[in-house]
């Protein structure tokens, strides 16, 4: 594939260009012939990725960038680079990876900011890039509104357990283990629907058959209903 094409086939992915650091040299200009340079040979399309260049150096593949940080570092064929360019070069090509790779997960449902950190963290560890990719990451995500915890807080009642029935004191502790601040967790169940007394209904309806009376009013405590809404609920229920 052409670097021209390459440079203007922007397609559907986040990109990920991060130029502040990267060397840049004037377009047409030739290669310096100091000893140890590396002369891009190929620009290459990515075969599972086509919103990814692979680039060659004096024939071999060294490294790969999306196409935005490929037209930001105007990298072309026959350009000469020396090795602390090729180092920038590479860590460009990782944090790219590790960036596009965590917005990719966060399209997969919402997160909160603690569980994407972790995420990040985790990758950071199995692939052991540079754990600074970390805040950048985070920085640029929220920016983008691509994180944001009230959205997740919401999101996370809307759908955790619906048809089971959850308490509110479960899901207060669940949203506080993702790292998601008190006063957010407050605004969200100010607008939320759910109710602890329908929730509780939810559990006696499905555990009725298979627990007495007793046995049922501990299971709903564990589950974080109070005694005496769990006790009022299922003494109603034998009378009706």
């Amino acid at each position: 594939m052409k670097i021209e094409n390459l440079a203007s086939a922007q397609g559907s992915a986040e990109p990920a260009s991060d130029s502040r650091s990267a060397p840049r040299r004037k377009a047409g200009s030739k290669p310096d012939p100091q000893p140890g340079l590396k002369v891009i040979t190929d620009i290459r399309g990515g075969v599972k990725n086509p919103n990814r260049a692979n680039i060659f150096l004096n024939d071999k593949f060294a490294f790969s960038l999306d196409i935005t940080q490929l037209a930001d570092f105007h990298l072309k064929i026959g350009q000469a680079l020396t090795a602390e360019e090729i180092a920038t070069y590479k860590q460009a090509s990782d944090f790219g990876k590790l960036y596009q790779r965590a917005l990719e997960w966060v399209f997969v449902r919402p997160r909160s900011l603690r569980e994407l950190s972790d995420y990040l963290t985790r990758k950071v560890r199995e692939k052991k890039l540079d754990p600074a990719y970390i805040d950048r990451i985070l920085d640029r995500l929220v920016d983008k509104g691509y994180v944001d915890d009230a959205k997740f807080a919401t999101y996370y009642l809307e759908n955790r357990f619906v048809k089971k029935g959850i308490s509110k004191k479960r899901l207060v502790l669940e949203l506080r283990q993702k790292g998601v601040a008190e006063d957010i967790i407050e605004a969200a169940f100010a607008e939320s629907p759910r109710d602890e007394v329908e929730e509780a209904k939810k559990i006696i309806a499905k555990k009725r058959a298979k627990y007495d009376d007793e046995k049922l009013m501990a299971y709903l405590c564990r589950q974080g209903f109070s005694y005496q809404l769990v006790r009022s609920l299922i003494q109603n229920s034998e009378t009706d």
